[in-house]
């Protein structure tokens, strides 16, 4: 019985004393510079966000914050990287729609790293609405006469995206499972692509993220249908987002957020929080925020767990039910 008891009580000993260094590490957190992986190449609207959210972070964190484009696969090699890395808060990650619902969901049996067990969520930095437009030459005008001429010509009309199995693929065919309509998807490399066959008139509809059809829109070379955002946009008088319209499954942004290793001590998540959204409140990073297209979100660990688990639910959803697959 007593060295059952000495067991018992050594074992307690050792785990406060783990304990207390973890914490004590906690305390200290962060005492060096801090590796960001982004999983795409630089000059993209997730290396730019990464970059101004984190400069301004490190103010705060008192550490530089030091930003590592690791692109490839769409995003996959960077994610299964910083999915393997310490949990001690010195390698985090940045998290997209597409690495964390769509890549997952399109290549379910091959992906190095699980979106849900491997991460520990710590906030969304950023919002980018989602936009579906059309060639002015059009029928229709607006959402509603929209809907119904893709009703009344099932098969006719032909939709671009920047590529198979992307977020804005997914986004259509979504749409099309929510309205009961037939478009056939057109994919191409890249959104640039996509909407300049939409101005041109190659293909009549595109859905894309907002900030890359905008020029277009404005310019009145393309007219926007609906909008993937919480509210109105003013520069968009008259466009309804997709909740408006009677589609809230289509009201879905695309998001920037950042992400540390599971079992990352929660201390060390909120202390990344906290210099997060003193950062996403900073007047010069909410402008040049707004200057990509983009809203500052600044959410909790669990609510971003929430977001990226509920995207990650859709898309498996729609890749199932249009038996998308990857060429």
């Amino acid at each position: 019985m007593m060295k059952i008891r000495s067991l018992a009580v050594a074992i307690a000993l050792a785990t406060g004393t783990i304990g207390a260094s973890a914490a004590h590490a906690a305390d200290k957190y962060p005492d060096k510079p801090i590796r960001v992986i982004v999983p795409f190449a630089p000059g993209g609207s997730t290396d730019i966000i990464a970059r101004l959210v984190t400069q301004r972070m490190s103010q705060e964190l008192g550490q530089p914050m030091v930003v590592e484009n690791k692109g490839g696969a769409g995003g996959a090699i960077g994610a299964a990287e910083a999915a393997r890395a310490a949990p001690d808060g010195y390698t985090l990650s940045i998290a997209t729609v597409s690495t964390m619902a769509v890549n997952p969901a399109c290549r379910p049996n091959d992906l190095p790293y699980d979106p849900i067990k491997d991460f520990q969520p710590v906030t969304n930095f950023a919002n980018t609405a989602n936009v579906v437009a059309v060639n002015p030459k059009f029928p229709a005008k607006d959402f509603k006469g929209f809907v119904e001429e893709l009703k009344k010509n099932p098969g006719k009309y032909s939709y671009g995206s920047s590529g198979t199995c992307g977020v804005l693929h997914l986004m259509g065919e979504s749409f099309k499972m929510a309205t009961g309509t037939d478009i056939v998807h057109v994919p191409y490399k890249g959104s640039g692509p996509a909407v300049a066959d939409a101005v041109g008139g190659q293909i009549e509809i595109i859905f894309d993220n907002l900030p890359s059809s905008m020029p277009q829109i404005q310019a009145g070379k393309l007219n926007a249908m609906a909008i993937a955002w919480p509210e109105d946009i003013a520069s968009l008088k008259g466009v309804p987002n997709f909740k408006q319209a009677g589609f809230p499954v289509l009201n879905q942004p695309v998001w920037y957020g950042l992400l540390a290793p599971k079992g990352t001590p929660m201390e060390v998540v909120n202390k990344l929080r906290d210099a997060a959204v003193v950062a996403l409140k900073d007047p010069k990073v909410i402008k040049a925020l707004d200057d990509q297209g983009s809203a500052p979100s600044g959410n909790t660990p669990e609510e971003f767990a929430k977001e990226i688990k509920e995207q990650y639910d859709w898309a498996k959803d729609v890749v199932k039910k249009q038996n998308i697959k990857l060429d």
